[in-house]
């Protein structure tokens, strides 16, 4: 199945629809009708995507489903519009736009979005993260309005709870209703301030892309493409050349270059150590190295830049045997006085582990066990149960892999697990 083939089924189109289009046809509404009516945007959105569901098993779907579901938006927000007594602008004006805008609905499906219609939509993300709005509320509402992010998925990126996050969102719209706000894309200090909160979503849009919160794949290529496209658009304004810009370009880029050697051809994860180098896309290996060269040329160090040199070390070794550990355990060192986070602290053990051996990692890890953030996912229990398993600690590491298991909810990721468990269980 490619990219622009939907899946089979009404509910998986209708899904698969709200994933590519929803934040598209909310944006073009937005601008319409100004960010105080984001509300209304989505409100219209979601209804239309309840028709859908409602009326296309008994009446057929759509020969082109993405124009209807945006001519129905169009047609709701207008009709909204007209119950309305008091409106930002004067209703000639909000109708004229939305006139104008409704021609994008005959564009056929399988037809790339305009470009100015793709500007709108990064436009309202820099209005999301407007720094009237505080720093994670302002990440959390634009995952949630224009990344089709469910409040589960950004609960987990933000390592919190579902209700702090849901709370984060609330407090970002009313916000948004009550500031003054403009959709045009900054300058100056607030363009930087801005932009930091742009590239932590497109972070985190990538991740979720990389390896999804839920369902049977690892991978959900159609977060993973409209991140690098957002970063494209970026990149693509002088203005926005920015050195964190090309960091993220280049991690983001080393990182996708993986993709088609991260499962095998039966949707099996395979693990670096273990992956065909020679299916790395080359093209994206070449532009993240590129993309580095083009971020070490400012006088800046961040995060990022030391992320996507750590990518750049797993990139250049030829196969896993010639990985510089060592060279990658100092990367993880400076990291973490950057960024000392868990997160941070738990991919950093995984380094020790292969430069200084299991015994050294397994400290680390027992170090996190009561880490609040790290107790709702797997990845802390399934990397001390490997860890465990190389010292031949087996039982441990049996429970270790029975308690990944309770958290893990990506079907990929839970078979690799039951492998994991299967194989220690034979060997005992």
């Amino acid at each position: 199945m490619t990219q622009s083939e939907p899946p089979a089924g009404t509910a998986a189109l209708v899904e698969h629809l709200f994933r590519h289009r929803a934040g598209q046809i909310v944006a073009t509404i937005t601008r319409a009708l100004g960010p105080e009516h984001l509300d209304l945007a989505e409100d219209v959105v979601q209804e239309v995507l309840v028709r859908a569901l409602r009326r296309w098993p008994l009446h057929g779907v759509p020969e082109r489903p993405a124009a209807w579901l945006f001519r129905a938006a169009h047609n709701l927000a207008l009709d909204r519009l007209r119950h309305r007594s008091v409106t930002t602008r004067s209703e000639p004006e909000v109708l004229h736009h939305l006139e104008a805008l409704a021609t994008a609905a005959e564009r056929p499906d399988d037809a790339p979005l305009s470009g100015e219609l793709r500007d709108h939509q990064l436009r309202l993300v820099f209005a999301c993260c407007h720094p009237a709005i505080a720093p994670r509320a302002r990440v959390a509402l634009t995952l949630k309005t224009f990344g089709g992010f469910s409040t589960e998925e950004i609960a987990r990126s933000f390592l919190l709870k579902e209700p702090t996050v849901a709370q984060l969102i609330v407090r970002a719209k009313r916000r948004l209703r009550e500031g003054d706000v403009t959709l045009e894309v900054p300058a100056g200090d607030d363009l930087v301030e801005r932009l930091d909160s742009v590239l932590t979503v497109i972070y985190l849009v990538f991740n979720e892309g990389h390896v999804a919160t839920r369902g049977d794949a690892l991978v959900r290529l159609e977060l993973v493409h409209e991140s690098l496209r957002w970063l494209d658009l970026l990149l693509s304004e002088e203005r926005l050349r920015h050195p964190r810009v090309h960091a993220l370009a280049a991690l983001l880029s080393l990182l996708a270059s993986r993709l088609p050697a991260r499962t095998d051809d039966d949707g099996r994860l395979v693990r670096l150590s273990e992956q065909d180098r020679s299916l790395w896309d080359r093209g994206l290996l070449t532009a993240g190295l590129q993309q580095l060269e083009l971020a070490m040329e400012a006088h800046e160090l961040s995060a990022l830049h030391v992320q996507a040199g750590i990518a750049a070390l797993h990139a250049r070794a030829r196969t896993a045997e010639e990985t510089d550990w060592a060279a990658i355990l100092r990367q993880y060192d400076l990291l973490e006085t950057l960024e000392p986070t868990p997160v941070v602290r738990l991919n950093r053990a995984v380094a020790v582990w292969h430069a200084e051996g299991p015994g050294p990692a397994l400290a680390i890890l027992d170090g996190l066990l009561d880490e609040p953030s790290l107790q709702r996912h797997h990845w802390l229990a399934s990397t001390r149960a490997a860890v465990l398993a190389s010292l031949s600690r087996t039982e441990e590491a049996e429970v270790a892999y029975r308690e990944a298991l309770e958290r893990v909810e990506n079907g990929c990721e839970r078979l690799f697990l039951e492998q994991r468990l299967g194989d220690l269980e034979k060997d005992a």
